[in-house]
């Protein structure tokens, strides 16, 4: 419980700074990666709410209806939001959880600009969701759950949270084979949505034993560090030994029904 909250403090500082300093570089990619994608063709997108911190598409994927309560989980400066407020429409509602203020602070700033009215941002953990049982039609989540220790946690929340016949779209990084343990102990690669990942079929088992049914794989990608970062952490030799061992990191979207 102790190391789970240490984790958490640092993803918290991490994120932080980010919007303190103004700073859009993707916490997953480096600036070629092939893990970038492009919101430009979504309805709704705002660059200025895109700290390009994501690692998919979720809000693409996740089938959302005009009149929908939609949750996004890990909200960051409002991105995926806005685009879920272009689908549901006056309609419907949009509710975003994030556990920085400073996020958070950034989220509000840019719907008060926006004048919308059916966008809001609650502060809180994801394994802990401060909303009631059954209030949301869709769920989804852009490369946050991989920053959460206890994952299982976070999808018995979703279940919780979503109503009968609802569903999700998250977009995460998991891995398909053991990460070398001088990666995964980076506390800043932890912030990174690198060392925090757990493998595919462990992911996967978490969603199927939360309850859900029909899980889809929407898209799976593979994606790379960047040896500028691992130049941060790593000696030239260490990165020589571990490079095709990071060849197991992969972008996927998930779907699933309550």
């Amino acid at each position: 419980m102790e190391n789970e909250l240490k984790l958490k403090e640092i993803v918290r500082k991490k994120y932080g700074k980010i919007v303190s300093k103004n700073n859009k570089s993707c916490c997953c990619k480096n600036p070629e990666s092939i893990m970038s994608e492009n919101y430009n063709d979504l309805n709704g997108y705002n660059p200025d709410a895109d700290y390009g911190l994501g690692c998919g598409l979720p809000t693409k994927f996740a089938k959302i209806k005009k009149g929908d309560t939609v949750v996004d989980l890990g909200s960051g400066a409002g991105n995926d939001c806005f685009v879920a407020r272009a689908e549901v429409g006056e309609t419907g509602k949009v509710i975003g959880i994030d556990f920085t203020p400073e996020m958070l602070e950034k989220a509000r700033q840019n719907v008060k600009k926006r004048r919308f009215t059916n966008v809001e941002f609650i502060q809180g953990d994801i394994d802990n969701l401060p909303l009631e049982s059954n209030l949301a039609d869709v769920i989804v989540s852009n490369c946050v759950l991989n920053l959460v220790p206890n994952k299982q946690a976070v999808f018995k929340e979703i279940y919780r949270v979503l109503k009968p016949n609802g569903h999700f779209s998250i977009s995460d990084i998991v891995l398909t084979g053991e990460l070398p343990e001088k990666i995964r102990s980076m506390a800043s690669m932890y912030a990174g949505c690198v060392s925090g990942a757990v493998t595919k079929d462990i992911y996967l088992k978490c969603i199927q034993e939360a309850g859900f049914k029909n899980i889809i794989i929407q898209k799976e990608k593979n994606i790379e560090i960047s040896d500028e970062e691992l130049k941060n952490h790593l000696t030239e030799k260490e990165i020589a030994n571990c490079k095709k061992d990071l060849d197991i990191i992969k972008s996927i979207t998930v779907y699933a029904e309550k």
